[in-house]
């Protein structure tokens, strides 16, 4: 449907009208064989019922239908229209390819959104301020906030069996390469090589941590607290190769003589802070690994890497 020829400044050139609505073109189309233009809405609703031009009648299909040539755009562009809230008393004419822009920011736009100044702050179309309940709106977008919060649990769960099965097809991989590299060399170099590239993604996928208290640490974490950092390691996304020599390695019983006793760890304080440390995600704990650390002594690193929990004092 067309612009009404009663809103425009001065005459519209007939070209410019369409002949099945009579008004002025809107997103204008062409037919080339006929050389007629229609409204783009006017001319499909008329093609839904029959195939033909409704001015002589020959054939026509919505296939056949072209964009106007530039001079009729050039021409419906110098037009000039009222406002669509001319009836709301807007007095402003805008160029016809300025309209819609100028109807989004009109301050007599009845449908232009405004915030609610009862206390919701929900915003809502200028001409429903007054019938606007903020209690029945509030339930309403709470209604909806559920559904979509109901939505993305269903689709983390899906996700997180879609993992589970990946992880264990992972896992199968893994473990044939293993067996394979029993008898193969060049397997097991292959295997070694997929081992040490998924590790090196975990570590950098974890934010560096600087540790301001290395007298807070706890040397003999119970299982508990052990369980915890697991969790929260596994939770990183960790391989599961690596995961259990690291936790293996986060009590002192394990720890390289560097770091064995009370004594030593005192005497070599000043030397932890050359360590590169990355942060256990939500934990005071850090790791320490083997890969990133081989500027430190012999006697301050384990492979694959340590793992140090903290009561405070982690960046």
């Amino acid at each position: 449907m067309g612009f009404d020829v009663h809103r425009f400044q001065g005459q519209v050139d007939e070209e410019l009208i369409c002949p099945i609505c009579s008004n002025v073109l809107e997103d204008p189309l062409w037919a080339p064989n006929c050389e007629h233009t229609f409204c783009s809405s006017c001319i499909h609703h008329w093609l839904d019922r029959q195939h033909t031009c409704p001015v002589d009648r020959s054939l026509l299909s919505p296939g056949d239908l072209k964009p106007v040539p530039r001079i009729l755009r050039n021409l419906l562009a110098r037009l000039d229209i009222c406002c669509d809230n001319a009836t709301h008393g807007c007095t402003t004419v805008v160029k016809i390819d300025q309209l819609v822009q100028h109807v989004e920011e009109c301050e007599f736009n009845p449908k232009k959104p405004v915030q609610c100044e009862q206390g919701c702050g929900l915003d809502i179309p200028k001409d429903k301020a007054k019938e606007h309940n903020c209690v029945r709106e509030l339930h309403v977008v709470i209604l909806s906030q559920k559904s979509n919060m109901a939505e993305l649990q269903s689709s983390i769960d899906e996700l997180k069996i879609m993992l589970n099965e990946q992880g264990r097809e992972l896992q199968m991989i893994k473990d044939f390469m293993r067996a394979l590299s029993v008898t193969n060399p060049t397997a097991r170099a292959i295997g070694d090589e997929i081992e040490e590239n998924e590790l090196r993604r975990w570590v950098n996928s974890l934010t560096s941590a600087r540790v301001t208290r290395w007298g807070g640490m706890i040397s003999t974490p119970d299982a508990m607290l052990q369980a915890i950092i697991r969790r929260s390691i596994s939770d990183s996304g960790c391989p599961p190769s690596a995961l259990n020599q690291l936790m293996e390695n986060a009590h002192e019983k394990k720890w390289p003589l560097g770091l064995s006793t009370l004594e030593t760890r005192q005497l070599n304080r000043r030397l932890y802070d050359q360590y590169i440390c990355r942060r256990i995600p939500g934990k005071q704990a850090v790791v320490v690994m083997y890969c990133e650390n081989q500027h430190m002594r012999d006697d301050l690193l384990l492979e694959p890497g340590l793992i140090l929990i903290f009561a405070h004092g982690v960046e």
